[in-house]
């Protein structure tokens, strides 16, 4: 049950590494990278908020019939903080968050309804681990949402977790997609 989780999909870098935009990049079964992101977090979390930068019209509708609530991030260069506090302070009175990258497509939706049942359960941070490595997404609860909302720079909720590291339980999961990003073509 993920009642009152909200899912976050960041979905507002500028994809330089890449040399395209890696979000609408297509992967097998016709699905681009971000729509696939976004299917795996909703099938676990109904209720999502993508954040994207101005001038991604198609990203925005693309995520938009997918079933996110897609809002813009005006200062998107500023970092993955800035999209991260804007995505929280647009999410209402929700109990917590599974923040998701949009550039992660290969996690499994078990995955994340595993690290939403255990915000649900009470645990102020989950990740999921792979073989001995913390991966994404990550949940946070709505204890830390004025943290979240004054995050910025590039490092998202990185501070966050190493301040609080006695607080991170960490699910083992056999899922290799929680450490899987595409950053360049060769990711594919």
């Amino acid at each position: 049950m993920t009642a009152n989780i909200c899912g976050i999909l960041l979905a507002a870098g500028a994809s330089k590494r890449f040399g395209s935009d890696k979000l609408l990049h297509p992967l097998a079964g016709q699905a681009t990278v971000a729509s696939a992101a976004l299917a795996n977090l909703r099938i676990a979390i109904p209720h999502v908020i993508a954040v994207v930068r101005p001038g991604t019209a198609k990203l925005q509708n693309l995520l938009s019939e997918g079933g996110a609530t897609v809002i813009l991030c005006a200062k998107a260069d500023d970092g993955m903080g800035v999209s991260l506090a804007t995505a929280v302070r647009s999410s209402g009175a929700v109990a917590g968050w599974v923040i998701a990258l949009a550039d992660m497509p290969y996690i499994r939706p078990e995955t994340i309804g595993s690290i939403a049942a255990a915000l649900v359960a009470g645990t102020p941070i989950v990740a999921p681990a792979y073989r001995g490595k913390r991966g994404h997404p990550v949940g946070l609860s709505a204890r830390f949402r004025a943290q979240l909302e004054a995050l910025q720079g590039d490092e998202g909720a990185r501070a966050l977790l190493k301040e609080n590291a006695s607080l991170v339980k960490l699910i083992k999961v056999n899922d290799p997609g929680v450490c899987r990003d595409i950053d360049t073509p060769a990711d594919l």
